[in-house]
């Protein structure tokens, strides 16, 4: 089992940077495939960025595509998601996620979800 906590939230004007930070506790940390997703209000929750476990495949929703880098260092226990020009459209309620390597990249794969950070956007 894994928990998770976000961190590395906060306020920042369109065009600006942000480094979300996920750290993970539990057994078995680097076998589990790593998800970014995230809420606006008033909308569902939304795939945003998505890292195998071996660190070698990474996938993006077409909204964040080159902007968004998703990371892992494994031997920290921790995931990271840099975000660069930033948009307004970019403010959510971002959360980490952790799925077992089996599963496949969708959402009900993915079993554990920190408590999320609050993104927020000023144009």
């Amino acid at each position: 089992q894994v928990q998770l906590v976000e961190s590395g939230g906060g306020l920042v004007q369109a065009g600006g940077s942000l480094r979300l930070s996920c750290a993970a506790s539990g057994r078995t940390f680097s076998r589990y495939d790593m998800g970014w997703f995230r809420q606006a209000p008033g909308k569902e929750r939304e795939f945003v960025a998505a890292i195998h476990w071996s660190g070698g495949s990474t996938y993006y929703a077409d909204s964040v595509k080159g902007r968004f880098t998703i990371s892992r260092v494994n031997a920290k226990n921790t995931v990271y998601l840099q975000m660069n020009s930033l948009k307004p459209e970019d403010a959510a309620v971002y959360y980490c996620a952790a799925k077992s390597g089996t599963t496949a990249f969708e959402l009900k794969s993915y079993d554990y979800w920190g408590q999320g950070t609050q993104v927020t956007v000023s144009s």
